[in-house]
């Protein structure tokens, strides 16, 4: 498996298993072990949604409907976009079926972790230019300390379900990862080990925001 270099720009895209790209977001890389490829955003970073995911973070949620039909039946259009608000810091195990990502927010001069987010998604596959999963709709917010969760999103993961978008392979795969990672939080095992570290990380100033590369330019899946 071909490592990233730290600072390299990388492309997460998720990927219907139709073939067809449903989102792409540009991202740094902080580490890449062989425990988890260790990524990074900041406002301005560049991304492509679907455009009905895009009008539904902009001002109307009830639109993500919408978008998981549209993407059940295979037809959506990608659009322009860039990150917002936050920065972000995405922990991905190669062969997980979560993420694990660390939102911060300004503190006064600097940015604090505003909490944990579990990303339910596809293992990994790696790209000559970043990696490929895709987004299962269901997640677990967790406060910065780690002594609360809530789920988020299980009426999208049961539409979607309905859908067929989510087979019943890929459901109890997810159901798996579930117990994984609450085994995780009350263990304080896995990125949790070292939250108190990965709480503390910032922004290198040095980095731009990442930018997608140009559409000729976006790698096939390696191999292995």
């Amino acid at each position: 498996m071909r490592g990233f270099v730290t600072g390299q720009t990388v492309v997460r895209r998720d990927v219907h298993r139709s073939g067809r790209v449903w989102s792409e977001q540009a991202l740094r890389v902080v580490a890449d072990t062989r425990e988890a490829l260790v990524t990074a955003c900041v406002p301005g970073a560049e991304a492509r949604w679907p455009a009905l995911y895009a009008q539904a973070r902009a001002k109307d949620r009830s639109v993500r409907t919408e978008a998981f039909d549209a993407m059940a039946s295979g037809r959506w259009e990608l659009t322009d976009a860039v990150w917002q608000e936050t920065d972000l810091l995405l922990w991905k195990p190669p062969t997980s079926w979560f993420s694990i990502n660390a939102f911060f927010v300004p503190d006064g001069d600097g940015r604090r972790l505003r909490n944990w987010y579990v990303n339910f998604e596809h293992p990994t596959r790696r790209t000559d230019t970043g990696f490929d999963t895709l987004d299962l709709a269901l997640d677990l917010v967790v406060a910065p300390d780690l002594t609360r969760w809530e789920w988020k999103d299980e009426d999208e993961y049961a539409h979607v379900r309905r859908l067929g978008i989510v087979s019943d392979t890929e459901h109890r795969a997810v159901d798996a990862a579930r117990g994984e990672v609450l085994a995780m939080l009350t263990e304080r095992s896995g990125i949790f080990a070292q939250a108190k570290r990965w709480a503390a990380w910032r922004w290198k100033p040095t980095w731009p925001a990442p930018h997608l590369p140009r559409a000729t330019d976006r790698g096939a899946p390696q191999d292995g």
